[in-house]
């Protein structure tokens, strides 16, 4: 098979989605919720998912455990656009608890994830098809050894080819200075900063979104773009000094999980077909709008 224009590496893991909850209940109590889903997640995979719903060719780069729920999690994927490690360990679960108004919280146990190997990523990068071929690196702050390999990642998926972009999502033990430090390191070395609205204002160290939005883009080199996923309001670009934005639709929220993961994959795959950035953002606020306001979630019209 051909290498796509699309490679996606990160977290695969199962999510379970439970809700909604209008507030946290009383210890030891017990809530009924009116719905529940077991699906693939992980911000890579719902990446992938995104890109096999949307019908983009892709190639998804990634591990699972050896018990029956790495089975069931890997042939959850498109076979042939998926290459898989398989770790010796449990596979990670995730319970995503969806509150009032579609926002969420989730608690992960660790399984795979954390004996995750970087050489074993490394090893399976290929060359990239195109001069317009993205790679996105999504979720490293759930694997450890992503976490200390995530730069050399980088410059090897730069030596062969590929124009690179990293969702690195929310550090669990938040935004620590080796942590804030990390993160610059890899933004340095992107052409796409995926980044959310609370992302951007704890590395821009700023509670105003606008204010730690101009800081972090101005620790970026020239070309180099800055994305903010903002939710209902949409997402903005920022590069070279010069911004542009997309606006959300209305919809009625079922479920936020895995928005901006959404979001990623039609950006990407808009670029990867020669949109403009305004147009790539408009792409993806309608993806991951969609997305989030269906069950069974649709990503195209």
């Amino acid at each position: 098979m051909p290498i796509p224009p699309l490679l996606i590496l990160g977290n695969v893991n199962v999510d379970l989605v439970m809700g909604e909850v209008d507030g946290w209940p009383a210890i030891g109590t017990e809530v009924v919720v009116p719905r529940s889903e077991m699906r693939p997640g992980g911000s890579a995979g719902n990446t992938a998912l995104a890109l096999s719903g949307m019908g983009f060719a892709h190639r998804l780069l990634a591990s699972v455990g050896n018990d029956a729920m790495g089975s069931w999690l890997a042939g959850s994927f498109d076979e042939a656009c998926s290459t898989w490690v398989i770790d010796d360990s449990d596979t990670t679960i995730s319970v995503g608890i969806v509150h009032k108004g579609g926002d969420r919280v989730f608690f992960t146990a660790p399984g795979h994830l954390h004996h995750a190997r970087l050489e074993d990523l490394l090893a399976h990068i290929p060359a990239a098809p195109t001069a317009a071929s993205f790679a996105c690196i999504s979720g490293g702050f759930l694997m450890p050894s992503l976490i200390e390999g995530t730069s050399e990642l980088l410059r090897l998926l730069k030596q062969r080819g590929w124009q690179t972009a990293i969702d690195p999502g929310w550090p669990p033990e938040g935004w620590s200075e080796a942590n804030k430090m990390r993160s610059l390191e890899w933004l340095s070395l992107v052409d796409y900063a995926l980044l959310n609205a609370e992302e951007v204002k704890g590395l821009g160290e700023n509670d105003n979104l606008g204010t730690a939005a101009i800081t972090l883009s101005g620790r970026l080199g020239a070309g180099q773009t800055l994305v903010i996923k903002n939710g209902p309001d949409g997402a903005s670009a920022i590069r070279d000094g010069n911004s542009v934005s997309a606006k959300a639709p209305p919809v009625t929220v079922i479920d936020t999980v895995g928005a901006g993961d959404t979001f990623n994959a039609a950006f990407l795959a808009g670029l990867s077909l020669g949109d403009s950035l305004q147009a790539a953002l408009e792409r993806g606020v309608r993806a991951a709008s969609l997305a989030i306001s269906t069950f069974p979630r649709r990503y195209t019209a």
